[in-house]
């Protein structure tokens, strides 16, 4: 059965962007860069891995989740940002914009879809974001890999928004500190 990872940067108070969205902050510069791209290749968008040539062949991904406002910071210049893997963007409301013919955008229940993709052929399948998406889809979640920026942000949107008090128990499998700051922080679900 195929696995749903959660694979996110995240600041070390919990927060995977500021409260408007923002994201710049994250480190994109240091040895973390490479350590973290060869492990989990083929998850940079496909334009920028080509201009760069970061690989994206043998990667643990075949699909990704993501929510539309993930989705939308790549607007207008990615409509279809993932080309090499299965794009499935959850929406309510928003039109499939121009040049997006490689994205399924859906309505449908998340749990429902992962519970289908979980069940097919194929590789892993990458949530991207966001932090609402991550809440909706939390007990499916089976990994948890998340990029820990040495910075605090104090507010933003959670790594899981909107969901109430519900503990999950997830054992470690890899923290590997980078001279960046970054720590990779992998988990489990127990």
């Amino acid at each position: 059965m195929r696995e749903l990872t959660y694979y996110v940067a995240v600041s070390i108070d919990g927060y995977i962007a500021g409260p408007d969205g923002e994201f710049d902050r994250f480190l994109v510069e240091g040895d973390h860069m490479v350590g973290i791209g060869e492990k989990y290749r083929g998850t940079a968008p496909t334009v920028l891995a080509e201009k760069f040539g970061f690989p994206i062949d043998g990667g643990p991904f075949d699909t990704v989740l993501m929510g539309w406002n993930t989705y939308a910071v790549g607007l207008p210049d990615l409509p279809d940002p993932y080309r090499h893997l299965r794009q499935i963007v959850f929406s309510r409301g928003h039109d499939a914009p121009e040049g997006s013919d490689g994205v399924e955008f859906t309505d449908r229940d998340p749990v429902e879809v992962v519970r289908e993709l979980k069940a097919e052929e194929g590789k892993g399948i990458w949530l991207c974001g966001g932090g609402s998406l991550a809440a909706v889809l939390r007990d499916k979640i089976d990994r948890l890999a998340l990029k820990r920026n040495p910075m605090l942000f104090g507010d933003g949107i959670p790594l899981f928004e909107g969901r109430g008090y519900a503990p999950a128990d997830f054992r470690p499998t890899a923290i590997t500190p980078y001279e960046s700051g970054v720590v990779l922080a992998e988990y489990v679900r127990s």
